[in-house]
Protein backbone atom coordinates (compact mmCIF):
# COMPACT_ATOMS: atom_id res chain seq x y z
CA UNK A 1 0.00 0.00 0.00
CA UNK A 2 3.09 2.24 0.71
CA UNK A 3 4.31 1.81 -2.98
CA UNK A 4 0.67 3.60 -4.50
CA UNK A 5 0.73 6.63 -1.45
CA UNK A 6 2.98 8.90 -2.77
CA UNK A 7 1.83 8.72 -6.74
CA UNK A 8 -1.62 9.11 -5.23
CA UNK A 9 -0.67 12.28 -2.96
CA UNK A 10 0.95 13.57 -6.14
CA UNK A 11 -2.01 13.19 -8.40
CA UNK A 12 -4.24 14.81 -5.96
CA UNK A 13 -2.00 17.62 -5.25
CA UNK A 14 -1.21 18.09 -8.70
CA UNK A 15 -5.30 18.00 -10.06
CA UNK A 16 -6.32 20.80 -7.18
CA UNK A 17 -3.70 23.55 -8.78
CA UNK A 18 -4.91 26.10 -10.66
CA UNK A 19 -2.94 23.96 -13.28
CA UNK A 20 -5.76 21.60 -13.21
CA UNK A 21 -7.92 24.72 -14.27
CA UNK A 22 -5.88 24.56 -17.83
CA UNK A 23 -6.32 20.98 -18.40
CA UNK A 24 -8.90 17.94 -19.30
CA UNK A 25 -9.13 14.52 -20.45
CA UNK A 26 -11.15 13.12 -22.96
CA UNK A 27 -12.74 10.36 -25.26
CA UNK A 28 -13.52 9.89 -28.80
CA UNK A 29 -13.92 7.93 -31.90
CA UNK A 30 -11.86 8.58 -34.92
CA UNK A 31 -12.55 6.48 -38.34
CA UNK A 32 -10.64 6.95 -42.02
CA UNK A 33 -13.15 7.11 -44.39
CA UNK A 34 -12.50 5.22 -47.92
CA UNK A 35 -13.66 2.12 -50.06
CA UNK A 36 -12.90 -1.21 -48.18
CA UNK A 37 -10.92 -1.65 -45.10
CA UNK A 38 -10.85 1.01 -42.53
CA UNK A 39 -9.53 1.50 -39.27
CA UNK A 40 -11.91 2.47 -36.83
CA UNK A 41 -10.94 2.98 -33.23
CA UNK A 42 -11.60 4.82 -29.92
CA UNK A 43 -9.72 7.56 -28.27
CA UNK A 44 -8.66 8.68 -24.66
CA UNK A 45 -6.53 11.42 -24.03
CA UNK A 46 -5.03 14.44 -22.19
CA UNK A 47 -5.76 18.31 -23.07
CA UNK A 48 -3.35 21.04 -22.06
CA UNK A 49 -4.03 24.59 -22.44
CA UNK A 50 -0.75 26.23 -23.92
CA UNK A 51 0.30 29.51 -25.47
CA UNK A 52 2.67 28.82 -28.12
CA UNK A 53 1.71 30.88 -31.00
CA UNK A 54 -0.86 29.75 -32.49
CA UNK A 55 -0.53 26.37 -30.97
CA UNK A 56 -3.67 27.03 -28.27
CA UNK A 57 -4.21 23.10 -27.04
CA UNK A 58 -1.74 19.56 -26.76
CA UNK A 59 -3.57 16.63 -26.72
CA UNK A 60 -2.03 13.33 -26.21
CA UNK A 61 -3.49 10.37 -26.20
CA UNK A 62 -3.97 6.63 -27.32
CA UNK A 63 -6.00 5.40 -30.18
CA UNK A 64 -7.33 1.67 -29.95
CA UNK A 65 -8.98 0.07 -32.47
CA UNK A 66 -9.05 -2.79 -35.51
CA UNK A 67 -9.73 -2.88 -39.43
CA UNK A 68 -13.44 -2.80 -40.75
CA UNK A 69 -14.42 -4.13 -44.04
CA UNK A 70 -17.09 -1.69 -44.93
CA UNK A 71 -18.30 -4.08 -47.89
CA UNK A 72 -18.68 -6.97 -45.81
CA UNK A 73 -22.17 -7.96 -44.10
CA UNK A 74 -20.86 -10.33 -41.86
CA UNK A 75 -17.53 -10.53 -40.03
CA UNK A 76 -16.09 -7.97 -41.52
CA UNK A 77 -13.89 -7.06 -38.37
CA UNK A 78 -9.61 -7.97 -38.29
CA UNK A 79 -6.96 -7.34 -36.32
CA UNK A 80 -6.15 -4.68 -33.90
CA UNK A 81 -4.26 -1.43 -34.25
CA UNK A 82 -2.94 1.14 -31.76
CA UNK A 83 -1.37 3.88 -31.64
CA UNK A 84 0.12 7.09 -29.60
CA UNK A 85 -1.12 10.28 -30.93
CA UNK A 86 0.01 14.08 -30.31
CA UNK A 87 -2.73 16.76 -31.49
CA UNK A 88 -1.78 20.52 -31.86
CA UNK A 89 -4.69 22.70 -32.07
CA UNK A 90 -5.02 26.14 -32.56
CA UNK A 91 -7.57 28.54 -30.68
CA UNK A 92 -11.58 28.27 -31.36
CA UNK A 93 -12.83 30.92 -33.86
CA UNK A 94 -16.57 31.52 -32.50
CA UNK A 95 -19.43 31.82 -35.20
CA UNK A 96 -22.58 31.66 -32.91
CA UNK A 97 -23.36 31.78 -28.85
CA UNK A 98 -26.10 28.25 -29.35
CA UNK A 99 -28.25 28.11 -25.81
CA UNK A 100 -30.43 30.53 -23.49
CA UNK A 101 -28.96 33.95 -23.03
CA UNK A 102 -28.08 33.08 -19.39
CA UNK A 103 -26.06 30.02 -20.15
CA UNK A 104 -24.87 30.40 -23.98
CA UNK A 105 -22.19 27.92 -25.25
CA UNK A 106 -19.97 28.86 -28.41
CA UNK A 107 -19.87 27.31 -31.22
CA UNK A 108 -16.49 27.73 -33.04
CA UNK A 109 -14.34 26.27 -35.68
CA UNK A 110 -10.68 25.35 -34.49
CA UNK A 111 -7.76 23.46 -36.94
CA UNK A 112 -5.16 20.65 -35.48
CA UNK A 113 -2.19 19.09 -36.90
CA UNK A 114 -2.63 15.34 -35.57
CA UNK A 115 0.79 13.11 -35.83
CA UNK A 116 0.25 10.05 -35.05
CA UNK A 117 2.20 6.58 -34.63
CA UNK A 118 0.63 2.93 -35.35
CA UNK A 119 1.05 -0.49 -34.75
CA UNK A 120 -1.14 -3.86 -35.83
CA UNK A 121 -1.33 -6.96 -35.64
CA UNK A 122 -3.01 -9.35 -38.47
CA UNK A 123 -3.82 -6.39 -41.21
CA UNK A 124 -5.74 -7.60 -43.81
CA UNK A 125 -4.98 -8.02 -47.61
CA UNK A 126 -5.75 -4.96 -48.85
CA UNK A 127 -4.61 -2.92 -46.15
CA UNK A 128 -0.86 -0.97 -47.82
CA UNK A 129 0.72 -0.59 -44.62
CA UNK A 130 2.11 -3.30 -43.15
CA UNK A 131 2.67 -3.90 -39.22
CA UNK A 132 3.50 -0.38 -38.67
CA UNK A 133 3.25 3.11 -39.71
CA UNK A 134 3.17 6.75 -38.84
CA UNK A 135 0.21 9.64 -39.69
CA UNK A 136 -0.17 13.06 -40.27
CA UNK A 137 -3.46 14.67 -40.46
CA UNK A 138 -4.36 18.53 -40.67
CA UNK A 139 -8.03 18.40 -39.29
CA UNK A 140 -10.37 21.57 -39.12
CA UNK A 141 -12.98 20.82 -36.78
CA UNK A 142 -16.52 22.47 -35.18
CA UNK A 143 -15.96 22.79 -31.41
CA UNK A 144 -19.21 23.49 -28.90
CA UNK A 145 -18.87 24.28 -25.73
CA UNK A 146 -16.58 26.57 -23.00
CA UNK A 147 -13.15 26.43 -23.27
CA UNK A 148 -13.05 25.88 -19.58
CA UNK A 149 -16.01 23.23 -19.55
CA UNK A 150 -17.19 20.59 -21.26
CA UNK A 151 -16.25 20.29 -24.99
CA UNK A 152 -17.34 18.37 -27.53
CA UNK A 153 -15.99 18.54 -31.28
CA UNK A 154 -16.47 17.13 -34.75
CA UNK A 155 -13.52 16.69 -37.40
CA UNK A 156 -12.76 15.74 -40.86
CA UNK A 157 -9.49 16.23 -42.85
CA UNK A 158 -6.99 14.36 -44.59
CA UNK A 159 -4.79 12.27 -43.60
CA UNK A 160 -1.12 10.79 -44.71
CA UNK A 161 0.02 7.17 -43.78
CA UNK A 162 3.66 6.74 -44.37
CA UNK A 163 5.12 3.28 -44.08
CA UNK A 164 6.21 0.35 -46.74
CA UNK A 165 3.46 2.49 -48.86
CA UNK A 166 2.48 6.21 -48.67
CA UNK A 167 -1.51 6.28 -48.58
CA UNK A 168 -3.72 9.30 -47.96
CA UNK A 169 -7.53 9.14 -46.36
CA UNK A 170 -10.44 10.82 -44.81
CA UNK A 171 -10.30 10.67 -40.81
CA UNK A 172 -13.15 11.83 -39.19
CA UNK A 173 -13.74 11.98 -35.72
CA UNK A 174 -15.71 13.02 -32.90
CA UNK A 175 -15.13 13.52 -29.30
CA UNK A 176 -15.46 15.20 -25.31
CA UNK A 177 -13.49 17.08 -23.29
CA UNK A 178 -13.88 17.19 -19.90
CA UNK A 179 -12.23 19.40 -17.26
CA UNK A 180 -10.53 18.02 -14.35
CA UNK A 181 -11.42 21.32 -12.27
CA UNK A 182 -14.77 23.00 -11.59
CA UNK A 183 -15.38 26.60 -12.16
CA UNK A 184 -17.49 29.09 -9.73
CA UNK A 185 -19.80 31.79 -11.60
Amino acid sequence: MRRFTVPMLAGLIGLSTPLAAQSSWSLGFASTLGSNWEIEAGDVGYVREVSAGPIHYVWLGARLGSFVNEGAIVGGVQGFVAGGILQLRTNTTQLADVGNEGNPAPLGLDLTLELGAYGSTDYPGGWPQRGGWFGASLLPGLRFGSNHGNRYSLYLGPSALFGPVTSVHALFGLRAEFSLARHRR
